[in-house]
């Protein structure tokens, strides 16, 4: 396979970066390769290259939504946690499910492109259950309505995973089941978020589900682009969305 030669650099970065000391201004190069528009395949390499350091860059980016968007599920999931069977999408290494199981929850099935991060989603022990799945590329192969709360978490963004993912999720939770979504609402994010936030005013309008909550931070993470810098800010903006699903889903859909 032929490797771009941004992406080449980006891999270089990331060797690089394999001791314990980082630089921001090295973090965010590496960032922002992860957002650019490259191939299935390539995206899949970025990724397994990426996991051994990725905890440690995003905590360089002071990174907050998996535990906000944690927070904010278990705001409305007060009883029974650890009956609950959450899906967590674009798991990754598993940030959210550890955040998850500070509030209680015991009980993760988890879906990721990248093998190598699945691997170390693995070594936590929180997930009963990994598979590879290339999100917006191939279906979700996973029975309808089997899971009490689906979250994604850092992956609907520009040059990530689509907005067509979001009605699969959805599909996938229990009739009366929450789903959790994230976005950034930095400069470069703001037309995928137009688009996302239309796809979910769209489903609720279908009687899909109903919006719970909607949460706004400003420190959501570090800047990782020049551009977002010269607004003035240290940190971009994001949002944590809840929904319920309907509990007569299947009427509508």
């Amino acid at each position: 396979m032929q490797m771009t030669s941004e992406l080449g650099d980006a891999f270089a970065t990331v060797s690089e970066m394999s001791t314990p000391s980082r630089s921001l201004s090295e973090v965010r190069k590496v960032i922002l390769s992860a957002h650019t528009p490259i191939s299935v395949e390539e995206k899949v390499q970025f990724y397994d290259n990426w996991a051994l350091d990725y905890e440690q860059d995003v905590d360089v980016l002071e990174y907050r939504a998996p535990r906000l968007a944690a927070d904010c599920l278990a705001s409305v999931i007060p009883t029974d946690r650890a009956s609950q069977l959450i899906l967590d999408v674009a798991c990754g290494t598993g940030l959210v499910a550890a955040e998850l199981s500070r509030h209680g929850f015991r009980f993760f099935h988890g879906v990721d492109g990248s093998e190598q991060m699945m691997e170390l989603a693995r070594q936590k022990n929180l997930y009963q259950e990994l598979k590879k799945c290339m999100l917006g590329q191939e279906p979700l192969l996973l029975p309808a309505e089997q899971y009490d709360a689906v979250i994604i978490v850092g992956a609907l963004s520009e040059g990530q995973v689509p907005c067509s993912v979001v009605p699969e999720i959805c599909c996938m939770t229990k009739p009366g089941g929450i789903i959790c979504l994230t976005t950034r609402c930095n400069a470069s994010n703001l037309q995928y978020k137009a688009h996302l936030d239309e796809v979910l005013r769209e489903m609720e309008h279908k009687g899909l589900w109903e919006q719970v909550k909607v949460l706004e931070v400003a420190d959501w993470e570090k800047t990782t682009s020049e551009h977002d810098a010269t607004l003035g800010s240290e940190f971009i903006s994001g949002v944590v969305y809840l929904y319920r699903k309907s509990s007569e889903y299947q009427e509508h859909s």
